[in-house]
């Protein structure tokens, strides 16, 4: 309430940079950094306090003081993914809005999958290629230079920006995509859920299966690649997980940092991969006690929750403090996060530098 925000929180969302936050009645808020417009507010100042995202005014009638005290209406916001110089966002009906850079020679084209050649926006802009076909998104997620996106209808998987390492999932590595393509291999009907890193991709099928694509120099992709990945390993097209601690189990949550991820299966056994440590799935043991729920990655940390609630975090934190264990900067077992455990944690988003969380409201 402090920043104008009435409404109980729904979702946080924790990019790069920048903070999302969609309360019950759809509205989104963004605040952090915004040098390249990722924020949606307008401009490429940065935003301090949470900002309310308004849609664009396109109001030219100037009609003065009673232009200037009728702001536009806010958007109506299901889910929201920020990235480091791009963001997306789904509306209520499923329209996908992208704002941000949309890249550049250097590092990719075509990150909001416009294809207009506008180098980029400072307010989300619907992506009218989706609409004129009468598709619409249930999910996205963006990486450095590529978005992914699920769609309502079919649950097909679509894609665009830079093809480098195999982001795009259509075994073209040196071409972008300006607009939203299909991952052909994937098919239609049976994705329920994406995550994305910041080079690869997941997708995790109605079965539990998981697939994976992009670069895969840390095992991030967790196809495993014998004793060692090198610096330009990758998966050009969606490539299965056999790992052997996979067998048997069907994954029902999957999430990815920079360059690992990690997956809860339906026995709440949690698994982790990439940072060079792992290159396939690897079983956490030491809490294999615990009924493990949901589980989200940072940079190069995770957290994870039980279904009491509590909050468990691992990795490296450096100064940044991510693992809410006070000086504690690096824990290669998961460890309670103390702080909280007097809490009911309901949902946790682990950023590169910066984790949130929601908590049950006490009576």
């Amino acid at each position: 309430q402090e920043y104008g925000i009435e409404t109980p929180l729904q979702d946080v969302v924790c990019g790069p940079n920048g903070t999302a936050f969609v309360t019950t009645d759809q509205h989104c808020y963004t605040c952090g950094t915004n040098d390249a417009g990722q924020l949606g507010q307008g401009h490429t100042n940065p935003v301090l306090i949470p900002t309310l995202l308004r849609r664009q005014d396109n109001n030219n009638n100037n009609n003065g003081q009673q232009q200037q005290e009728q702001q536009p209406p806010p958007f109506q916001v299901n889910s929201i993914d920020i990235g480091e110089k791009f963001s997306a966002l789904i509306c209520s009906q499923g329209e996908l809005y992208t704002f941000g850079s949309d890249g550049s020679l250097g590092s990719g084209m075509g990150f909001l999958g416009h294809g207009d050649g506008v180098p980029s926006y400072t307010q989300p802009t619907l992506v009218q290629s989706l609409g004129e076909d009468g598709v619409y998104a249930s999910q996205v997620v963006v990486g450095n230079s590529h978005m992914t996106v699920l769609t309502q209808q079919d649950h097909e998987v679509l894609t665009t920006g830079a093809g480098s390492y195999g982001r795009l999932g259509n075994m073209e590595t040196s071409l972008d995509s300006l607009y939203l393509e299909p991952v052909e291999i994937l098919g239609t009907g049976d994705i329920t859920q994406l995550a994305g890193g910041h080079s690869f991709t997941l997708a995790l099928t109605k079965g539990g299966q998981l697939y994976a694509w992009g670069r895969n120099d840390k095992g991030q992709c967790g196809t495993g690649l014998g004793l060692a990945v090198d610096m330009y390993a990758m998966e050009a097209m969606p490539t299965p997980l056999h790992a052997d601690e996979l067998m048997g189990r069907r994954v029902l949550q999957v999430a990815a940092g920079h360059s690992h991820a990690a997956c809860v299966t339906d026995s709440g056994e949690l698994l982790f991969w990439g940072s060079g440590i792992y290159l396939e799935p690897y079983r956490v043991t030491t809490l294999l006690n615990r009924q493990m729920t949901f589980v989200s990655c940072g940079q190069d940390y995770t957290m994870a929750l039980d279904h009491q609630g509590q909050l468990y975090s691992m990795g490296k934190g450096g100064k940044t403090g991510v693992l809410g264990q006070a000086s504690i900067k690096q824990l290669n077992q998961p460890a309670l996060v103390e702080a909280l455990q007097d809490k009911k944690v309901i949902h946790v988003h682990a950023g590169q530098s910066h984790v949130a969380c929601l908590v049950e409201e006490e009576d």
